[in-house]
C-alpha cells in the first residue's frame, strides 16, 4: 500500500474542495449573504488539511488498482466531511450526520434530502449543495486526473475505481488526455444546456443550479416542488439533457471524431432508448386520465422517466399520485439506472445486458452441452474478468441492499418506503414513494437509518468496490 500517495491525492481533492467553494463565496457576496464568512472558514480548513500533504511530492508515485479503490474511497469521504462544514456553519441543518446526508447525497449525485423547506436557505446554500452534484458528477478524481500528471502510467487504477460501469476503457492512448476530454465534453454539454434555459427567460440562478443537477444526473431542487413550478419550456429542456447525460460519454466523442458506425455499435445505447422509450409509452397510456390533454401526459411521463433513469431526481409532478402500474415501472427504472460511462447512478444498462446474455448463453449450454458460445457486447466478446466482476457486483448489491433494508426497517415505516428508500440512495436517484416520495423528505429516519442510507448513497456512487475494500484487512498491509 502506497499510503504517501494516497494521502497526496486526498491532499489535492481538500484543496480543489477549497477551490471549488468560491462559487458560493461569490453568491454570497453577490446577494449580501452573511454566510460568506462560513464558506471562508470552510475553505481555510480544507486548505488546512491539504496544503501540508501536497507541499512534498511522494517519490514513489507507483499504486495499483487496491491503491486506487483506497484512494478513491477516502477522497471521497474526505469531501463529503468538508462538503459538510458549509451546512454546520451557517446552521442551515444544525445536525452533523443531517448536514452529511446533505452533502454526500449532493457529491454522489443523490439528491435525497432531509430538507422540509429549501425555499427559506441562503442563495449560497442553495448553489452549493446543486453544485455538488456538478462535481460529483463526473468525479473529482477524473477532474484532478485532467490537471495533474499524479501517477504515471498507473493512472487507469484511479480511473477504474472511480468511473462507473462493468469496465473502463481509454479514450486515447493517455489516460490524462482521456479525462479532459470527458472533461470538456461534461463542460460543453452544461454550457449548451445553460443557453437553452436562458433563451426559455429562466433566471440565471435557477439556470445554474438546474443544469449542475442535470448535468450530474443529482436533482437538488431550489424550489419545494422541484421542478413543477417552472415553464413547460423548462421541464422539455431539462428532460432532454437529462437522457443526454445518462449516455456513455465515449458516444459522444465517437459522433465528434466523426466515428459514426463505432458509435452506432454500443448496444447498451439501443437499449437504453429502447427502455425509455416503452416507458413513456406505458406510463402515458397508464396516467392520460390524470392529466388535461395526451400532450401533458407525454410530457410528465417523459420527465419522470427520463429522471428516475438516469438517476436525476427531479419531479415535475407528485407521481404518488400516479397508478400503481407507473409507480411500479419507475421503481424498476430506479434499478435499471443509466448507461455505463455516464453521469448517471443505478445498476447500469450494460450491467442487465452482460446478465441477460450469460443467462441465455447458461440456457442454450443446457440444450447443447458440447457448443462453444461466447458473450459478446459491441461485437467484442466479454472478457472472464468482466462478467466475474459483474456478478459480484450484484452479489454484494443484492446483500447491501437486503441488510439496509433489514436495519432501516428498525423505524416501523412500511415496507414500501423501506424498499424505495434504500433503493433511491443505493441506486442514487433522490426521492422513493410515499414519505420520501418527490413530495417528501428522508427527515423522519433516525440517525442510525440515516447513516446507512449515506453509505448506501456513497457505496451505490463508487460502485460498492472501492468502499468495500475499506473494511478488509488485508487492504492495509504494506507490501
Amino acid at each position: 500500500m502506497n499510503f504517501r500517495i494516497i494521502s497526496y491525492i486526498i491532499g489535492w481533492v481538500c484543496n480543489f474542495q477549497a477551490v471549488f467553494m468560491l462559487l458560493p463565496c461569490v453568491t454570497a457576496m453577490v446577494y449580501m449573504e452573511n454566510d460568506f464568512f462560513a464558506f471562508l472558514l470552510s475553505m481555510g480548513i480544507c486548505l488546512t488539511i491539504g496544503l501540508p500533504l501536497t507541499v512534498i511530492k511522494p517519490r514513489n508515485k507507483v499504486f495499483y488498482i487496491k491503491d486506487g479503490c483506497v484512494a478513491v474511497a477516502l477522497s471521497w469521504i474526505a469531501m463529503c466531511v468538508t462538503g459538510s462544514l458549509p451546512f454546520l456553519f451557517t446552521n442551515s441543518i444544525a445536525h452533523p450526520i443531517d448536514a452529511l446526508f446533505e452533502t454526500v447525497s449532493g457529491f454522489t449525485t443523490t439528491g435525497s434530502s432531509i430538507l422540509t423547506d429549501v425555499e427559506v436557505l441562503p442563495h449560497c446554500i442553495l448553489i452549493w449543495r446543486s453544485f455538488t452534484h456538478w462535481i460529483g458528477g463526473m468525479g473529482v478524481l477524473v477532474f484532478l486526473l485532467s490537471l495533474l500528471p499524479l501517477a504515471g502510467g498507473y493512472h487507469m487504477n484511479l480511473m477504474k475505481a472511480e468511473s462507473p460501469g462493468p469496465s473502463v476503457s481509454k479514450l486515447v492512448p493517455k489516460v490524462q488526455s482521456t479525462a479532459k476530454i470527458l472533461y470538456t465534453i461534461y463542460i460543453a454539454m452544461s454550457v449548451i444546456q445553460m443557453i437553452f434555459l436562458l433563451i426559455g427567460n429562466v433566471p440565471l440562478f435557477d439556470t445554474l443550479c438546474i443544469t449542475f443537477g442535470t448535468a450530474g444526473t443529482g436533482g437538488f431542487g431550489i424550489k419545494n416542488d422541484s421542478m413543477g413550478s417552472y415553464s413547460s419550456y423548462c421541464q422539455i429542456v431539462t428532460t432532454v439533457f437529462m437522457i443526454l447525460f445518462g449516455v456513455n460519454f465515449s458516444v459522444y466523442y465517437l459522433v465528434i471524431t466523426k466515428k459514426i458506425k463505432q458509435a452506432l455499435k454500443f448496444e447498451e445505447i439501443r437499449y437504453y432508448f429502447g427502455i425509455i422509450t416503452a416507458a413513456i409509452i406505458l406510463i402515458t397510456l397508464n396516467t392520460t386520465h390524470l392529466f388535461a390533454n395526451v400532450g401533458e401526459a407525454i410530457r410528465q411521463s417523459a420527465f419522470q422517466v427520463g429522471s428516475i433513469i438516469t438517476t436525476t431526481g427531479f419531479s415535475s409532478t407528485d407521481f404518488n399520485q400516479w397508478p400503481a402500474l407507473s409507480k411500479t415501472i419507475l421503481v424498476l427504472l430506479m434499478f435499471v439506472g443509466a448507461c455505463a460511462g455516464s453521469t448517471g447512478g443505478g445498476i447500469k444498462v450494460s450491467r442487465f445486458l452482460i446478465l441477460c446474455k450469460a443467462a441465455k448463453k447458461e440456457l442454450q449450454l443446457y440444450l447443447h452441452p458440447n457448443a462453444v458460445k461466447k458473450i459478446k457486447m459491441d461485437d467484442k466478446t466479454i472478457t472472464h474478468d468482466v462478467l466475474r466482476s459483474t456478478n459480484i457486483f450484484l452479489t454484494l448489491y443484492i446483500l447491501i441492499f437486503a441488510v439496509s433494508v433489514l436495519i432501516v426497517s428498525l423505524d416501523n415505516f412500511d415496507l414500501i418506503i423501506n424498499f424505495t428508500a434504500v433503493a433511491a440512495t443505493l441506486n442514487n436517484i433522490g426521492p422513493g414513494l410515499e414519505i420520501v416520495g418527490p413530495m417528501g423528505n428522508f427527515n423522519s429516519f433516525s440517525y442510525l437509518s440515516k447513516s446507512v442510507l449515506i453509505f448506501d448513497m456513497l457505496a451505490g456512487r463508487l460502485e460498492i468496490f472501492p468502499l468495500i475494500l475499506l473494511f478488509f484487512k488485508g487492504t492495509w498491509k504494506k507490501f
